[in-house]
């Protein structure tokens, strides 16, 4: 299907609700809050095929009696878990400081994700201590599925293993949007609690406690359990409001629709984006409307492409450190495995044009250099690993895993595969990927 799939082909059929949750994981395999999670938002897409253009009003079902093996006295609505979801990802009583929240990082008017060029922010109980990771915009994660080391695509070819996919975070560890709500509270370079009592208790003592009782019930921070899984509910659900984090608002998605146009140089940089064998970024940020959904420009895969080892992170000031990816050090279940380590998370590239810190690691500054480091990485190795020319950044039993693939193949010693033009195309159609509420 091309760029223009739905909403320019009048004969697309919406598809049943149970072909849409056709996706790496079987459905029956999600928790199932992410069940209820995914239903929801297949109703939202079916609606967007039939109309052509995806419903950011759209919202989930109410949500089932009982989550994670916790039973509230009350059951809040979606719209009362988005709304008190809403107040707690402000909210910076839940950390150690007294200072941070999960906004902090994940800025709203930066398309949830870092409101700085720093390429990690800092956190713990003196806002002291810095991160591992460049931090990620929470936006358009809402078809994310767990994580899973050998991916078929369900459209197409189903016996080609695609290797790892999936899951939260950099790394893939976090299995669901309720397990990833959980790593920055407990994380000691972010919000620092010691421990989940500790955080519940910051829950009782904040200022939104008392909302917390009028969803759940009027004891729910008695328990420890079931306060920490309101908390983590509340979370979750919020960051699954389409207005908020899948607005589809962007100049691009109104190209899909019809209703903008695109510039020379942008209607270039698309073509060179979707050319597998010069740009190839759809490969893994996919561009085309799939399966009745605006693409979410990512496949969700986990793929090694040997960034610079970035001097600004602390933690590589130990010539001995190497941030691994899906083999450490974050992650520890599958450190046996070497052929996954250097291999991080496809991003979004909804926004990228915004942010101020690219990749894993907050290597690049300037979007212009990271869409650069793609056109040259070994047609100019030296500049970006010094004298050897070798990675940097990943230990040399492992360099087997760096992808190879355009718009790498085709580069030699001093000839990098795009032109200084085609990169400024590029740039300028990932500038088409903005939403409208976005700070530019």
């Amino acid at each position: 299907m091309g760029v223009t799939g739905c909403v320019m082909k009048p004969t697309c059929k919406p598809r049943p609700i149970a072909s849409l949750l056709e996706t790496r994981t079987p459905v029956s395999r999600f928790p199932r809050i992410s069940r209820w999670l995914a239903l929801g938002i297949a109703g939202a897409l079916l609606a967007a095929c039939q109309r052509y253009e995806p419903d950011p009003a759209a919202a989930p079902q109410a949500p089932p009696a009982s989550f994670y093996g916790t039973r509230f006295e009350r059951t809040p609505d979606a719209a009362q878990l988005t709304k008190l979801g809403r107040l707690l990802f402000s909210d910076a009583s839940l950390s150690a400081s007294g200072r941070l929240s999960c906004a902090s990082c994940h800025d709203p008017a930066h398309a949830y994700g870092p409101p700085n060029g720093l390429a990690v922010q800092r956190g713990g109980g003196d806002l002291a201590q810095p991160g591992l990771r460049a931090v990620p915009s929470l936006r358009y994660a809402q078809d994310t599925q767990p994580f899973n080391e050998h991916h078929a695509e369900n459209e197409g070819d189903d016996s080609i293993d695609q290797g790892p996919a999936g899951g939260w975070t950099w790394d893939g560890r976090a299995n669901s949007a309720h397990a990833q709500a959980a790593l920055p509270l407990l994380s000691p370079f972010e919000m620092a609690n010691a421990d989940q009592a500790a955080a519940v208790a910051r829950l009782r003592a904040s200022p939104h406690a008392g909302r917390m009782r009028e969803a759940f019930g009027p004891h729910v921070l008695d328990d420890e359990h079931m306060a920490w899984n309101g908390l983590l509910l509340a979370l979750e659900v919020f960051q699954q409001s389409p207005a908020d984090f899948y607005p589809y608002s962007s100049r691009y998605d109104d190209y899909l629709r019809g209703k903008a146009q695109l510039s020379a140089s942008e209607r270039r940089g698309l073509e060179l984006f979707n050319d597998a064998q010069r740009g190839n970024c759809a490969t893994c940020h996919i561009s085309a409307i799939k399966r009745g959904a605006f693409p979410q420009f990512t496949d969700r895969g986990l793929i090694a492409l040997a960034v610079p080892r970035n001097r600004e992170i602390a933690a590589n000031a130990d010539a001995s450190h190497f941030d691994l990816g899906l083999c450490g050090p974050l992650r520890t279940d599958l450190e046996a495995h070497p052929e996954y380590c250097g291999l991080f998370k496809t991003p979004t590239l909804r926004n990228v044009a915004t942010r101020q810190a690219f990749f894993h690691n907050g290597r690049f500054h300037r979007l212009e250099d990271a869409v650069r480091f793609y056109a040259d990485r070994d047609a100019h190795a030296a500049r970006y690993y010094g004298k050897g020319g070798q990675p940097d950044d990943l230990p040399a039993r492992y360099r087997d895993n760096i992808n190879r693939e355009a718009p790498f193949a085709a580069q030699r010693p001093g000839k990098p595969s795009l032109s200084e033009a085609e990169i400024l195309d590029l740039v300028a159609f990932l500038g088409t990927l903005t939403d409208h509420d976005v700070v530019h």
